[in-house]
């Protein structure tokens, strides 16, 4: 399947009346990016840094309050630019105000599910992993792409994901 494809399934395309959640496609797929540090790197805005959404995320993540859109006070590493941000938090980012790009989320650790589901909550995002990450004991909702399966729990997700990964 092409990336417009399952963007198209993703977007309803089936006419499931699925919206607002999170979607995966596990194992390798076409057209995901893949180095989101090199996209980060060429495509954040600095009104991106400085959203108070994304000041959350940064402050849960990686530990690291935000001074202002170029500079970041980080615990361990001190003052550093938005580059200097982890993995994680940049895919994050990506994935909170580029919709119509998928990124591999596998940058990111099970301290970033939370705000993954968090982001889709507020507008449906679809996301490439190609490892299982943990969304916790509670109930959410994300549907696999790979099978056009909902799941509700880590329960549920395990034994289908883990065909794929």
């Amino acid at each position: 399947m092409d990336i417009e494809s399952i963007l198209y399934v993703a977007g309803d395309g089936k006419g499931t009346g699925y919206s607002d959640m999170l979607n995966i496609f596990y194992g390798d797929m076409p057209g995901a990016v893949y180095n989101t540090a090199s996209y980060f790197k060429y495509d954040y805005e600095d009104s991106w840094i400085v959203d108070p959404f994304v000041k959350k995320m940064i402050l849960d993540v990686d530990k690291s309050t935000v001074i202002d859109s170029g500079v970041i006070d980080s615990p361990i590493l001190g003052k550093i630019p938005p580059l200097g941000l982890s993995g994680g938090v940049k895919t994050l980012i990506l994935v909170k105000f580029n919709q119509e790009k998928v990124f591999n989320a596998s940058t990111c650790g099970d301290n970033c599910a939370r705000w993954l589901l968090e982001i889709a909550r507020e507008e449906e995002r679809t996301i490439n992993l190609r490892h299982l990450m943990d969304f916790g004991e509670g109930s959410f909702e994300i549907r696999i792409l790979n099978t056009d399966q909902v799941v509700h729990s880590m329960r549920e997700l395990v034994p289908i994901a883990g065909e794929f990964v």
